[in-house]
């Protein structure tokens, strides 16, 4: 199970600057029973958590030993764009997702036609 969430970089905990951070950015947080591949980004930092839905779930794949891994997208964006869903290109690419998809050569028109239904949704 792969499943994707935003929060505000101000959220995100480091000791060095978050001015300093290439923004957008993802971290990965998986289950015990996520093993059979390796993850598209860095680890997830103690004492950083997760919450809220994606807490949630992640929690309830923990407990059900059920394969998962959330890839939370630290953004200071206040609403989802195209920059932001570009950070989640490497996710997408991921040979896990390749069974789920005919072809992702054209990846960046599917990304901004999600955006801009996104932002006309909103309107």
């Amino acid at each position: 199970t792969l499943f994707r969430s935003t929060c505000p970089v101000a959220d995100y905990k480091t000791p060095e600057s978050t001015f300093t951070l290439p923004v957008p950015f993802l971290k990965a947080l998986k289950t015990k029973a996520f093993t059979q591949e390796s993850v598209c980004c860095s680890l997830l930092e103690q004492p950083n958590i997760v919450q809220g839905l994606p807490a949630a779930v992640l929690s309830y794949c923990q407990v059900w030993q059920i394969p998962a891994v959330l890839y939370q997208c630290y953004t200071d964006a206040i609403k989802l764009d195209s920059i932001t869903i570009e950070a989640f290109k490497p996710v997408l690419s991921s040979q896990s997702l390749h069974r789920f998809s005919k072809n992702t050569s054209n990846i960046n028109e599917i990304l901004k036609k999600v955006v801009s239904t996104e932002e006309i949704g909103r309107a």
